[in-house]
């Protein structure tokens, strides 16, 4: 049945979905690269909340997803921006779900990483250095203590707060010398977040990144892996091979993930990426064809995402959570399309739409029937009359 779609000049165009899905099968563990998808919380719709107040998460739907991406063979990076650090899910909730999923990763035998950072404290002109760490060290402990690996995420608290090159150096050293196993380190750029603005020091990306690569090589030995958002394919490239042997680089670029990935005759990177929420079992399909060493194969299957990805991570880029959790609810993951904090309103209609219309066509729905009737329901709430 067609579906009349909203475009941003306010005209309709039609659009016939697709009536079957792309058919993905469940297999082994990946050998050739390892693979996070962060994940997104489900909101709890019934709760009485506010926008600026405590979050209130759906505990079951949100392990449920959880459970969706291990089955694929995907690990799941736990409490990021993706699950809204610091866009609604205050530290306390966010304290429970790392220990929650840690505790469902161990029954599942699923792979979790999980976010440290300082969000608990608010940064004033009289904050400390002293006061940044205490915060990541609080963190830190929840996440070890849970079993899970560490991602020390980039604080903005400490961009707030450091006077320069040598006060990020000595905050991360101090975090590395006491993590008790080997951290992702988590370099998210100000698309993403403004507030991390002129991160490692400087606004000038290399000698930010000279930075970044001195606080690694100071600790090689803690660093299991880097996380680079800053969606600048060549800037990653160069990145990652300046790394100390055996420090893995975990792509964050949701504009160019397939030829990052798949790399070249240097290198390639794994993945940390918020893109393979929506896209896990396709994501996973892909990995495993790329594991038999058939790069063409895997471009083949990923190359058609990018424009999807693009789309929803489109400026402002912070916002892209949205769109996450609006195909999570079109795909049947969730009854609902509310998010903590309200911030299923930070996206228009027509984004929607496009986002419905490109996600269809890839084959994402498992149910496209119910993906189209959902996306019937929300035109009809915004007035679109089909």
């Amino acid at each position: 049945m067609t579906l009349h779609l909203p475009n941003p000049d306010g005209t309709l165009r039609a659009y016939e979905p697709r009536t079957e899905p792309v058919t993905v099968s469940l297999g082994s563990a990946f050998t050739s690269r390892t693979v996070f998808s962060a994940a997104h919380v489900v909101a709890d719709p019934f709760a009485d909340t506010a926008p600026d107040g405590p979050a209130a998460v759906d505990w079951d739907a949100t392990l449920a997803f959880r459970r969706h991406l291990w089955s694929h063979g995907l690990g799941v990076a736990e409490a990021m921006d993706t699950a809204q650090r610091g866009m609604g899910l205050d530290w306390p909730t966010a304290a429970e779900l790392i220990r929650r999923s840690a505790a469902e990763a161990k029954h599942a035998g699923g792979r979790i990483a999980c976010g440290v950072g300082t969000d608990q404290l608010t940064a004033t002109a009289t904050t400390t250095l002293a006061e940044v760490r205490t915060a990541y060290e609080e963190q830190l402990a929840v996440v070890e203590e849970s079993g899970a690996q560490a991602i020390l995420m980039a604080s903005r608290a400490l961009a707030a707060t450091a006077k320069g090159t040598d006060d990020y150096l000595d905050v991360y050293g101090h975090l590395l010398r006491q993590a008790t196993e080997p951290v992702i380190l988590h370099w998210l750029g100000p698309m993403f977040d403004p507030a991390l603005e002129g991160y490692w020091g400087s606004s000038d990306l290399d000698a930010a990144t000279d930075t970044f690569l001195e606080v690694i090589a100071a600790h090689p030995d803690k660093v299991d892996g880097i996380k680079v958002s800053l969606l600048d394919a060549r800037r990653e490239v160069d990145l990652r091979r300046r790394l100390p042997q055996g420090v893995r680089c975990y792509t964050g670029d949701d504009f160019n993930y397939p030829e990052l990935i798949a790399g070249d005759d240097q290198g390639f990177s794994h993945a940390l990426l918020g893109i393979f929420d929506p896209l896990g079992p396709l994501a996973a399909q892909a990995v495993r064809v790329l594991d038999t060493g058939d790069t063409e194969g895997f471009r083949a299957l990923l190359d058609p995402t990018v424009a999807l990805s693009r789309h929803l991570f489109q400026a402002p880029t912070r916002y892209y959570k949205t769109g996450v959790v609006f195909l999570a609810w079109l795909s049947g993951h969730q009854s609902h399309f509310t998010m903590v904090g309200g911030l299923q309103s930070a996206r228009s209609l027509p984004h929607f739409a496009r986002a419905y219309e490109l996600a269809d066509g890839l084959g994402l729905f498992p149910d496209p029937k119910l993906a189209q009737e959902r996306m019937r329901n929300l035109l009809s709430l915004y007035g679109v009359n089909q």
